[in-house]
């Protein structure tokens, strides 16, 4: 039987490598997994994780520098975390959210306290895609719009109103499930669409396509605008300076809710409590989930500016969810206050994310000839590999598949071999470990991609 260490040096058992065929079994005799071809797939069975490692039955280690999916942020089997569920589980493991509960409203008042002035009221989803859902219902029902504005490359959840803003793939096979979505350019420096050669120009132009958009669409029948605060999966893009204040502007100018899609870098994924803090700019309303609690057990939700929220105060918000604000999943949220404030999460991954990570990562853009840019900021960060840099031809097609998308298959099994379960997506190699995460393991998982690397130069013109 094969043992695994904790953070505090104690030795835990795994199960039995013979259980691996157990699992393998159940899975793929009785799981229908998301966004994949059944038969395709082999889900890797998981014993146990800890820290920023997890285990698979036969003791392989692999350090986790997805975060699960970009939500594990506090990491695996965090201590503080687990016992708040224990004990709340003990006391009282789920009420109604019509009634009034301790562990909810606390962590609505912590949320709020650390919000941008002006937001105090929160309303509790079960994760991600259904704050973004509710945050659109609440937009609609404020302004007596329809239409919503998003960008292409985004991704906003897998629910109806969520998949429909989405702009990435995944929403092809959904289109036409909530027809009041217009979808827009975003800022993307390295492949500009305005054909822009500096972050200003980007700026500028992006912001006047965005306002002819308005415009052609009609101002009003514009209920809102979401945005990615930093657009995750779809490529790490760090809006240029001037891009976010530029969108609050234009919403205050033709009577439009702002809404920021923090479920993925709020919480401490770019060294701020929500991503929005670090370029000034305060949207009407904050979807949040993933990095609130760890995911530990399913939380999301939005964060309300006043002005809309006293729009509610006479006038019934029409949602409502039965397990909004789950006792349980809001003592993980409490727990992860108490953790980021005494560990001083945000101070430790503005640290990593300019001494370690950054100075590395710029590196290989000259060790690398696949490595066309790298971009990010706190632990949060793309590699963007191309077949050319002249050119800047993707290393792999757009949306590729099957042997098209081989070479990134390559570098993601080198990576896995040597330790390090990466996210890849498209033509890029993310770096989001969990912000509890080792200087030293930090270190450890990046000189792996760096080696992983020399594959995918392989594919690229020297």
């Amino acid at each position: 039987m094969t043992n695994f260490t904790d953070r505090h040096g104690a030795s835990h058992a795994l199960p039995a490598p013979e259980a691996d065929a157990q699992v393998r079994a159940d899975d793929r005799g009785h799981v229908f997994h998301s966004w994949s071809a059944q038969a395709l797939i082999d889900p890797l069975p998981v014993a146990a994780g800890e820290g920023s490692t997890f285990w698979d039955y036969d003791g392989n280690a692999y350090l986790d520098f997805s975060s699960q999916l970009v939500n594990l942020n506090l990491g695996h089997q965090h201590p503080d975390l687990v016992s708040a569920i224990q004990q709340q589980a003990g006391r009282l493991a789920t009420i109604q959210p019509s009634m009034a509960n301790d562990v909810r409203g606390e962590l609505a008042r912590l949320i709020s306290e650390v919000a941008p002035a002006g937001m105090q009221k929160v309303f509790f989803t079960n994760g991600g895609a259904e704050a973004n859902e509710y945050a659109v219902r609440m937009a609609r029902q404020f302004t007596g719009r329809r239409k919503v504005l998003s960008m292409y490359r985004s991704y906003h959840g897998s629910t109806s109103t969520a998949i429909s803003l989405t702009g990435d793939p995944r929403r092809w096979a959904n289109d036409g499930v909530d027809n009041g979505t217009v979808r827009f350019f975003g800022p993307y420096l390295y492949r500009s669409p305005f054909h822009s050669e500096t972050p200003e120009q980007e700026t500028e132009r992006a912001l006047a396509h965005l306002e002819q958009t308005i415009q052609l669409e009609g101002p009003a029948t514009i209920a809102a605008i979401i945005i990615e605060t930093v657009v995750g999966t779809n490529g790490v893009l760090v809006p240029p300076p001037g891009y976010l204040p530029g969108v609050r502007e234009l919403c205050d100018r033709y009577g439009i809710v702002y809404i920021a899609d923090e479920v993925m870098v709020g919480f401490g994924r770019l060294g701020e409590w929500f991503g929005i803090d670090a370029f000034d700019a305060t949207p009407d309303l904050i979807s949040f989930a993933k990095g609130v609690n760890s995911g530990y057990v399913p939380l999301g939700g939005v964060v309300i500016s006043d002005r809309i929220s006293a729009a509610f105060d006479e006038m019934p918000f029409a949602g409502g969810l039965t397990y909004s604000g789950h006792p349980l999943a809001c003592a993980a949220g409490v727990a992860t206050f108490e953790v980021f404030r005494r560990d001083g999460i945000l101070e430790r991954v503005r640290d990593l994310g300019e001494r370690v990570v950054e100075p590395t990562l710029r590196t290989w853009v000259d060790t690398h000839p696949s490595v066309g840019e790298v971009r990010g900021r706190g632990l949060f960060w793309a590699i963007e590999l191309v077949r050319d840099r002249a050119t800047r031809e993707p290393l792999v097609p757009f949306n590729a598949m099957g042997a098209d998308a081989a070479p990134m298959g390559v570098f993601a099994a080198a990576a896995k071999k040597g330790g390090v379960w990466p996210f890849v997506h498209f033509n890029r190699v993310h770096v989001a470990p969990p912000l509890i995460i080792s200087e030293d393991d930090l270190v450890r998982g990046l000189t792996v991609i760096d080696e992983a690397l020399t594959l995918a130069d392989a594919a690229a013109v020297r």
